[in-house]
């Protein structure tokens, strides 16, 4: 692994060690402390092979969580291929968020109704299930290759009669008012998508990152969606939406949200190092 680590660390990788010891766990299919544990285990040609393998894939920037197939996300082990968004920390700090408010409709003894707009992996709508039972969740993605991922990870933790899964585009697949809508929609401006690391970039779907020339496309359609609706028919009287956005988006969210959503009490929630992170509407 030291060679492999020295490639990496020659190709720009950020974390050499970490993703070297990684991919080998990954092919040994053991633990990375299991790993560390026995670092004179004998590898076999095919192992060898199959390690060389995922160390090249890597230099060429491809993300570890594609090459091994999973990433931890609140607690969770998530499923992911190149289909779906690799799920980032920030968007745990939107989980935390919604379970505040699910958790407080339970206890005022009410089993709510989550919708996840832009489901992906299914890693907001699986967290949101494993940690509020009771709650029913509709996950929601236009992507069909996506959706068959959020299946793998609805089954991995047995969730298919509280989640499930509605092809089509935002809130339109909706068969009944939720009392929380959640979404993570793509929001950096095309501008920037070349800037982006090659990780990024060149690996994942576009479709999840491209948010049109100012970044807010995908909120304008969300929000019109739930104008042409009639608002009360996507979101239950008294029901919030949490709005994952990019750091300079606050302002421009909230004015679009206080439009669809007249007299909804909108703000705007920092992530743990002070930048907008999350735009609430509290109806």
């Amino acid at each position: 692994m030291l060679a492999a680590s020295r490639r990496l660390r020659e190709a720009g990788c950020d974390s050499p060690q970490l993703d070297s010891a990684l991919l080998m766990a990954h092919v040994l299919n053991v633990s990375k402390t299991w790993l560390y544990a026995h670092p004179h285990r004998h590898l076999t040609e095919a192992e060898i092979a199959q390690f060389e393998a995922l160390v090249r894939r890597r230099i060429r920037q491809e993300p570890v969580a594609y090459l091994v197939g999973h990433r931890a996300f609140y607690g969770l082990d998530i499923i992911v291929n190149r289909h779906v968004l690799i799920p980032r920390p920030e968007t745990e700090l939107l989980v935390e968020r919604v379970l505040d408010y699910v958790h407080r409709l339970q206890e005022e003894g009410e089993q709510p109704v989550v919708a996840d707009i832009g489901t992906g992996s299914g890693a907001i709508a699986v967290a949101v299930a494993v940690n509020a039972p009771g709650v029913r969740v509709y996950a929601v993605d236009i992507s069909a290759e996506a959706l068959a991922v959020a299946r793998q990870n609805i089954a991995r933790y047995g969730l298919e009669g509280r989640v499930e899964l509605l092809e089509g585009n935002l809130t339109d697949p909706l068969p009944t008012a939720a009392d929380v809508i959640v979404a993570n929609l793509p929001y950096i401006p095309t501008s920037q998508i070349p800037l982006l690391p090659a990780t990024v970039r060149d690996y994942e779907p576009m479709v999840a990152l491209d948010g049109g020339p100012d970044g807010l496309q995908a909120f304008r359609a969300f929000f019109d969606g739930l104008v042409r609706a009639g608002s009360a028919a996507r979101l239950r009287p008294g029901g919030r939406i949490y709005l994952e956005i990019g750091a300079d988006q606050g302002p421009a969210v909230t004015l679009l949200a206080g439009l669809a959503l007249p007299g909804a009490e909108v703000y705007v929630l920092p992530d743990y190092a002070g930048r907008d992170r999350i735009v609430v509407a509290a109806t």
